[in-house]
């Protein structure tokens, strides 16, 4: 028998955070931000992943946005995770710290990027975690930026040592990466982005990252239900569209903005006119003409994923 998954099966969505034009926190648009998703259903809810500049924040907005993050999670009844990047693993435990005084117990954290780690670092990376924070729950964000991709089989490893290891987050369409991770460690819940979810989710238990789809909440749903369920027509028929709808966002973008912020921040705007496109400096977002053109398209060509 496979052991028991070590979080549950749901949905997991980023909350991007909006900057005025002098680059403060805008905290009533991001509450309206958390509160919109949770009305639409979506219980499990994270900030300060690469969409949401976890890697640009300062130490006094880290405090700031973590403290109105975890008040609005609360108050809705949603289930709250604070993301960590840095370059320093004492800084991120410091980060920890303070979050976990403020209330915080579920994390996400991802690897150094200026050296790429070796294996006893990754080690020692996750020791200084999930080992020293015993009482918190732990999913890991497997990119690319990090300069290494953790397989299946190092997770298994990583998740024997660590009960607390709880989930992955995976950004891949990769038959044999996507077998490997649900084989290898399934104790772990991987967390997985569209066209590999509609993979994964034909080999067994995973969760949805949502991304580009989180424009219509409610279809978003019905996709990860169809997962659920290991409906493979309804799966392979709402995953169609999908080349079509990345194809939207990424010719409006063009070369003019590159981070993941910028294409979620038009997402976010879908359902806020007023939620602002600004990334912290030095990174550009998008401008207002470039959401009209994606908006444009998805009026045009993709109506139904829109809210």
């Amino acid at each position: 028998m496979k052991p028991a998954k070590r979080h549950p099966r749901c949905i997991l969505a980023t909350c991007c955070v909006p900057w005025n034009e002098r680059f403060e926190f805008e905290e009533d648009i991001f509450r309206r931000s958390v509160r919109h998703q949770i009305a639409s259903g979506i219980r499990d809810l994270y900030i300060f992943g690469t969409a949401g500049e976890g890697y640009a924040v300062t130490e006094k907005q880290f405090d700031e946005i973590t403290r109105v993050f975890l008040d609005e999670t609360t108050q809705g009844g949603a289930k709250a995770m604070v993301g960590l990047i840095s370059q320093s693993l004492p800084a991120i435990i410091e980060r920890i710290e303070r979050a976990h005084d403020t209330g915080a117990r579920r994390f996400q954290i991802s690897l150094p990027s200026w050296g790429v780690l070796n294996d006893a670092e990754v080690e020692i990376f996750f020791r200084e975690t999930c080992g020293r924070f015993s009482d918190c729950a732990f999913l890991h964000y497997n990119l690319m930026r990090a300069g290494r991709i953790l397989t299946g089989t190092e997770y298994g490893r990583l998740a024997a040592e660590h009960e607390n290891l709880v989930a992955t987050k995976n950004s891949t369409a990769d038959e044999t990466r996507l077998r490997s991770l649900l084989t290898d460690a399934p104790q772990l819940q991987h967390f997985i982005t569209e066209p590999g979810f509609a993979k994964a989710a034909l080999m067994g238990e995973c969760g949805f990252l949502i991304s580009f789809t989180s424009t219509n909440l409610k279809m978003a749903a019905e996709f990860f239900q169809a997962g659920c369920a290991r409906d493979e027509a309804r799966l392979e028929a709402i995953s169609a569209v999908f080349p079509g709808l990345i194809a939207a966002f990424k010719e409006a973008v063009g070369a003019s903005a590159h981070m993941d912020g910028a294409f979620d921040k038009m997402f976010c705007r879908i359902h806020n006119p007023e939620f602002p496109l600004r990334l912290l400096p030095p990174y550009a977002g998008v401008s207002d003409a470039v959401f009209q053109r994606y908006l444009g398209a998805l009026q045009h060509n993709h109506p139904e994923w829109l809210p």
